[in-house]
């Protein structure tokens, strides 16, 4: 589906309208450098020397170990390329992650693209494991009760599809719950560059009560300074995640990859405003990629892609409350 123009205008108006800048803001800084933990896996036949670990899940499994899954692109599986694989760790701080070979590949005859699996995130409610992920056109679910073998769910048309659109390539779910809602963050682009349109990629989010009924999208972030740093139309509000502190929410919108890797952050009060076509909530810029931010006991660790687009990298992470502008 394609997101119109009046449809953008309408939702910038609206939510430019309900805009409120708060007192204060948190900021994320980097705390000391970087360790390594995984690097770029064997796939066997579909090994190819164009492969690149993208768009990954970092999570705890029932037995305390952790799990990563990777989106693998560039492979030997033809169609759109792109396999999930599985790491292994007894803690965060371990490097080089032990690899424990391809995780899950596109499944055609449930509607999935062929190789088009994408971005897998991971929540735990209660005793079972949800993971959220792109099958290319849908954000799809999967469920879990050790973490680490994962079945999709089925609905009614037996896809694990839970919704798609408005835009196209409907990509990088993350789901962050708070209170008893549900929040699932997304990105989608046009499927053509019309430069009739200002806004040509955006986070948008649909909430839940039961992780099974969505609402209709929300487009909560776009525009802005941030589409200066990114390669090609579709990419400047990639890989969404928020971090709740407080009555503050945090989002880690990306413009790019690999070298020159390129990551906005904005704080919010309002989980579903983060400024369309405007910065009036943006707080930072880091060198970095497809985050993914896991608090442990105090200390917050982000996890992201290293700048080869090899494999993974962790450091520690601290947000600063200063006054906002």
């Amino acid at each position: 589906m394609k997101i119109s123009l009046v449809l953008v205008l309408v939702l910038s108006i609206t939510i430019s309208k309900g805009q409120r800048i708060s007192k204060y803001v948190y900021v994320p800084q980097l705390v000391g450098g970087w360790w390594n933990i995984t690097s770029n896996p064997d796939l066997g036949i579909y090994t190819s020397p164009k492969q690149q670990p993208v768009d990954f899940g970092v999570w705890q499994a029932a037995d305390g170990t952790w799990q990563l899954w990777s989106c693998i692109r560039g492979t030997k599986a033809g169609g759109f390329t792109r396999l999930f694989y599985r790491w292994e760790a007894k803690s965060l701080r371990d490097t080089n992650w032990m690899p424990k070979g391809i995780a899950m590949e596109a499944d055609t005859s449930l509607g999935e693209a062929k190789s088009g699996l994408q971005a897998p995130f991971v929540l735990k409610e209660n005793k079972t494991y949800y993971m959220f992920y792109g099958d290319w056109n849908h954000i799809c679910m999967a469920r879990s009760t050790d973490g680490k073998h994962f079945e999709r769910i089925l609905n009614s048309d037996h896809s694990a599809s839970i919704f798609y659109g408005p835009m196209g390539n409907t990509r990088d779910p993350m789901v962050l719950k708070t209170g008893k809602t549900f929040y699932c963050y997304y990105s989608a682009h046009l499927e053509k560059n019309d430069p009739a349109i200002q806004i040509k990629t955006a986070v948008f989010c649909r909430k839940s009560k039961d992780l099974k009924t969505w609402s209709e999208p929300a487009l909560v972030s776009g525009g802005g300074t941030a589409v200066q740093h990114t390669g090609w139309y579709g990419g400047d509000a990639e890989c969404p995640f928020v971090v709740k502190i407080k009555k503050k929410y945090i989002l880690f919108r990306n413009q790019n990859y690999g070298k020159d890797n390129f990551n906005t952050q904005y704080s919010s009060s309002d989980p579903m405003n983060f400024g369309v076509g405007n910065d009036l909530f943006k707080v930072g810029e880091l060198s970095i990629a497809a985050p993914e931010i896991i608090k442990i006991k105090n200390q917050y660790y982000i996890v992201a892609l290293k700048p080869e687009l090899n494999g993974m990298r962790v450091a520690k992470l601290k947000f600063v409350k200063r006054r906002s502008r």
